[in-house]
């Protein structure tokens, strides 16, 4: 596992990386964004959030494990996160369609996250949504032949990739140092969480994915796979199963993607 700044090396290292050419011009097809752009615009809304609340349980939790380096390394998660964001934000601008306000799926998470000052629900929400992000962001660079959109995808893929691995470290150390009692609740309510979140992200988005050839089925495994190297095997006190994710193979391979 790394430490909390071998984490902030990480995230500045990979601030520096530049992945989008936006010399490029945006080519998507009246049929292409007919299928995506619902998608893409609630998708860019959720990835702009300023993570006051994230923050706020970060600092709570640093402080009871006196770890201070541990908040600097999740505001440059977050700070990450937003990158997402304003780069979907500038795309939508570049095809000249609207970024929204609003949406029901947003406005749902950022009520949960108002009251939530936990961070293994934090972590276990961030796990969830970045697992389902990783299904998402691939069906959208599948619906698509725009070079733009995809290296956009594929910044992102790699991102996330870094992203859950940062969270599912943080969840085992989490899980790890709960009393005997109170894991047996967590292996109950990690998975029960985690894939009622993935069923809203399927019909929140279901144009999108099958537009990108991820039907119910396909989605669904890969969920299951997703929470078995993940949640599964951090609730079984399992070594994680990152080893790949780490290496810089795995950093070499998703950009020869671009």
């Amino acid at each position: 596992m790394k430490t909390s700044k071998q984490w902030i090396e990480y995230f500045y290292q990979n601030a520096l990386r530049q992945r989008v050419d936006w010399h490029l011009e945006p080519a998507v097809s009246v049929t292409e964004l007919s299928q995506i752009v619902h998608s893409l615009q609630a998708w860019q809304l959720g990835e702009t959030s300023d993570g006051a609340h994230l923050i706020h349980a970060a600092t709570l939790y640093a402080s009871r494990i006196n770890d201070p380096h541990y908040v600097q390394a999740v505001q440059l998660f977050i700070k990450e996160e937003q990158k997402h964001g304003n780069n979907l934000g500038k795309y939508l601008d570049a095809i000249h369609q609207p970024r929204i306000s609003k949406n029901w799926g947003d406005t749902l998470f950022r009520k949960i996250r108002y009251f939530n000052t936990s961070m293994e629900i934090w972590t276990l929400a961030v796990i969830t949504v970045e697992s389902a992000a990783q299904i998402f962001y691939q069906a959208l660079k599948n619906a698509t032949n725009c070079t733009l959109l995809q290296q956009i995808c594929t910044d992102i893929l790699i991102d996330e990739a870094y992203h859950i691995h940062f969270q599912a470290e943080r969840m085992a150390i989490i899980f790890n140092s709960k009393p005997a009692d109170t894991r047996i609740f967590s292996r109950f309510f990690y998975p029960l969480f985690f894939f009622a979140t993935s069923l809203l992200v399927w019909f929140a988005h279901q144009k999108l994915f099958k537009a990108g050839g991820t039907n119910f089925s396909k989605y669904w495994r890969s969920m299951q796979c997703k929470y078995k190297k993940t949640l599964h095997d951090v609730a079984l006190s399992k070594r994680l199963a990152f080893t790949s994710l780490r290496t810089p193979q795995y950093q070499n391979e998703m950009e020869g993607m671009v």
